[in-house]
């Protein structure tokens, strides 16, 4: 082979005197091809060093040592009884099979369905008769392995709560003001008659598990959790309002949503052909593109997003604000190098998109093996045909007797929780949730490579209808914080749609986390750098790994 310089077409034949050539080439102008050595030549100084045996041992030892910690006693899995406890299965997961008219599933259906599930065999789920048009939401990733990080069935999550218990009916209340309030902007929490109504009555219940100061719901804790940063200044993470650049595109943050009061699934009939998997409704967008204000928006952006979407877009925000990495990073103090495909701006945004998929295997293991909890909407059919008189069921009487259950009859005459989703809930089980677990993982991550303490500049909220930005006026914002509020805001977006409940998005949040601590833990044994990930867990405990 012989590469020519375009000025001197001096030629390199084989690299002979590479070092030579490169000293005379270097102040020639024109593209310089230099070739791999050829086999068997010796490198010079350490340069193109080949293969060696010690490389594979190593990468094979690497490979063993995931193997090994793969092969120990699986975690015990426990689930909270009602399926036991229930035989007509009221507590279970039932949508999309054949139900009776009180929204009782066909028990020989569900019958094929736990068998098909305790086989995993894919001819198995074939003889499971659907209620509608709507097909069961891959139970089969329950199954699914993992080559990165821990076993996906190697998690574990605390049982829900219990059907009859006095901490779901704190979630069910909570789920009903939710509803109610939709259309009411996060920044008027505090002055709004039905916010302030919402927080006083939760603060009265008998077990309600949500953030309180001084032992009391309050307009600036409603709705909101109990990780660092997540109940300081706006409703909605900065991550959710800030442009970012995508390589020369830029990416603006405001989305189609839809009308006020547009909700679904408030007359019975229309409940009962959701549970056999039917979705006959369709949806009304507003014209006008808007920013998050309110829980009906928020609701409809974490309809349509996908998955790693809302970190991807977190990641590009921290590159567009020059926010710092973390303290840890062999490249703060380099004067001669810095990262990309390790430890840079590529390495971090494949691990942001990749963790997504062991976080989903974990909790789909979690959904459709473990616990098959109801969703929201199926357990206010029960509260309504309770209430109404059609059927008795252990409907725990904190929610029987809260102000807004008797609010909801009296805005549609009936005691069913209002859908945000024409579609309804998702076809696979409540617990724990997709959204809340990817979330968990995907700020692990990011919280790993940037430095949490870094302060935003010139916060902003949205106008009151959406349309602009304004400025914040409050204490200080930072990376840590508000990448947990978004995690949370993702999380809890579904709840407010009204297919989620609070212990889904609390619970699944940590999951998600124990997934990512596992793969970045993996990650970090394939590199040549040297340096250890710290991060603020969403417990608010530090951690170094």
């Amino acid at each position: 082979m012989s590469v020519y310089n375009q000025s001197s077409d001096l030629p390199v034949n084989g690299c002979a005197n590479r070092r030579a050539f490169l000293l005379k080439a270097g102040g020639i102008g024109g593209a310089l091809i230099v070739p791999h050595p050829t086999p068997g030549a010796r490198p010079e100084s350490g340069m193109y060093p080949e293969p060696s045996r010690k490389r594979v041992e190593r990468a094979y030892a690497l490979r063993m040592e995931s193997a090994r910690r793969m092969k120990r006693n699986p975690p015990a899995q426990a689930n909270n009884g009602d399926a036991e406890r229930y035989p007509n299965k009221i507590a279970n997961f039932t949508k999309a099979l054949p139900h009776n008219k009180l929204g009782e599933v066909d028990l020989k259906a569900f019958a094929l369905l736990a068998r098909a599930l305790g086989t995993g065999d894919p001819v198995d789920f074939e003889a499971i008769p659907i209620g509608g048009d709507r097909k069961f939401t891959n139970p089969l990733s329950g199954y699914a392995f993992e080559t990165q990080g821990g076993d996906p069935q190697f998690y574990t999550m605390r049982p829900p709560p219990a059907f009859n218990s006095a901490e779901l009916a704190g979630e069910a209340t909570e789920l009903y003001w939710m509803a109610l309030t939709r259309d009411v902007p996060f920044m008027e929490f505090n002055q709004n008659a039905l916010t302030r109504r919402a927080a006083q009555e939760l603060s009265k219940l008998s077990d309600f598990r949500g953030p309180k100061i001084d032992g009391k719901v309050t307009t600036t804790t409603l709705y909101r959790g109990e990780s660092p940063g997540v109940n300081m200044g706006p409703y909605i993470s900065q991550f959710m309002f800030r442009d970012a650049l995508f390589g020369s595109e830029k990416i603006g943050r405001r989305f189609r949503t839809v009308f006020p009061e547009t909700d679904y699934a408030m007359e019975y009939r229309d409940w009962l052909l959701m549970q056999d998997g039917n979705s006959p409704w369709r949806e009304s967008w507003d014209p006008i593109p808007r920013y998050i204000r309110n829980g009906r928006d928020l609701a409809q952006w974490v309809h349509y997003d996908v998955l790693f979407q809302a970190y991807l877009d977190a990641l590009l925000v921290l590159f567009t604000i020059g926010a710092r990495h973390f303290m840890g990073s062999p490249y703060r103090a380099s004067r001669t190098q810095m990262g990309f495909g390790t430890l840079g701006s590529t390495h971090i945004a494949s691990l942001v998109c990749g963790v997504s998929k062991p976080a989903l295997k974990a909790v789909w293991y979690q959904k459709w093996l473990v616990h098959m909890r109801a969703r929201p909407e199926e357990y206010s059919g029960r509260v309504h045909n309770h209430a109404a008189g059609a059927a008795s069921y252990p409907v725990h009487q904190d929610v029987l007797s809260s102000e807004a259950l008797r609010l909801t009859f009296d805005r549609q005459k009936t005691y069913l929780l209002s859908q945000a989703f024409p579609e309804g809930c998702p076809t696979h089980p409540a617990y724990g949730a997709g959204h809340a677990t990817v979330a968990g993982a995907c700020v692990t991550v990011l919280k790993a490579f940037f430095e949490e303490s870094f302060v935003f500049r010139s916060p902003v909220v949205p106008s009151p209808d959406g349309t602009g930005l304004v400025p914040y006026e409050g204490p200080e914002l930072t990376v840590g914080g508000e990448l947990n509020k978004l995690a949370y805001n993702v999380a809890n977006g579904r709840n407010i749609a009204g297919i989620h409940w609070r212990t889904d998005a609390d619970e699944s949040l940590k999951l998600g986390e124990a997934v990512a601590i596992d793969y970045l833990r993996e990650e970090r044994g394939c590199l040549q750098e040297k340096f250890d990930f710290s991060i603020t867990k969403f417990d608010g405990t530090k951690i170094k790994f």
